[in-house]
């Protein structure tokens, strides 16, 4: 999937350094460099789902155009896609529900994730299985203000009003990526049900009328207490763009960020079951 998008940003990148046609040159460059910084932002997503980079808090490493993420010696975690993650229909009316999905999945999709999507928007689903507590992956996916413990491409966030709905996050974007700044708005946050949605209001980026939305939903993973993760999005396809393109970049990306909160989530759990007890 990452390889078909790679391929096709680098051949537009390409066919806009040497296409002949009467575009304004500042338009022509702006294009090519666009189109460069989405390829490399690929290649990079490449790297970071196949377990060559890895997530915060690791050695940073420089990728031509930014700092990114590698383990030290033997890569420490593992290959994280998501299992369950079908062909989606991305034209269909509502959020894309594949046949990959089992009928336990569907129902939480079908129940917590609905997107109304109009013919110039895509929308899809992803899911995640992690082997951590649900309260303990709740605790990270929760704090709308502090992204960051998790999400990798995430430098700052400072977050306006009192983490309710309605509140504001400005977000940096990690160096070297095709944007710098975000802006996000809390739009859903139940602790009972585990759903936190959110908006992209702003930033310097293509991803306009951006919505997702996220649940969490407890499961027995290997006789342990586990948490399955469904993260759902719609967006704008941007000029230019189709409708696969813009779902497997927006994908790619969702996928790091659940590789991340595993990574992140299943450490923590490790710990807590190690942890001595102190006895008084």
């Amino acid at each position: 999937m990452i390889e078909k998008l790679e391929a096709v940003l680098l051949w537009r990148w390409v066919s806009y350094a040497s296409s002949s046609s009467p575009l304004d040159k500042k338009k022509k460059k702006e294009k090519k460099r666009r189109h460069l910084h989405e390829f490399l932002i690929i290649s990079l997503l490449k790297k970071v789902i196949g377990g060559e980079l890895s997530t915060p808090g690791d050695r940073t490493c420089d990728f031509g155009e930014g700092e990114f993420w590698r383990d030290e010696g033997k890569i420490r975690t593992r290959l994280v896609r998501t299992e369950s993650k079908p062909k989606m229909n991305h034209r269909s009316n509502g959020t894309a529900i594949g046949n990959g999905f089992g009928s336990v999945e569907s129902e939480y999709i079908r129940r917590h994730h609905r997107h109304d999507p109009a013919d110039h928007q895509c929308s899809s689903a992803l899911v995640k299985h992690i082997k951590a507590p649900l309260h303990l992956v709740w605790s990270l996916v929760r704090r709308f203000d502090q992204p960051q413990k998790y999400k990798p491409f995430i430098s700052r966030c400072v977050a306006q009003g009192n983490l309710q709905i309605g509140s504001v996050r400005e977000i940096n974007v990690k160096s070297g990526l095709p944007a710098t700044t975000s802006t996000e708005r809390l739009e859903f946050l139940d602790d009972n049900e585990h759903i936190l949605s959110i908006r992209i209001v702003g930033g310097d980026h293509r991803l306009r009328n951006y919505s997702s939305i996220i649940s969490l939903h407890p499961e027995i993973i290997d006789g342990r207490p586990g948490t399955l993760v469904i993260e759902s999005f719609v967006v704008d396809v941007p000029d230019g763009n189709t409708k696969d393109e813009t779902c497997y970049f927006v994908e790619a990306l969702i996928k790091c960020n659940l590789k991340s909160l595993t990574d992140v989530s299943e450490r923590l759990a490790v710990q807590d079951r190690t942890e001595p007890i102190n006895c008084i």
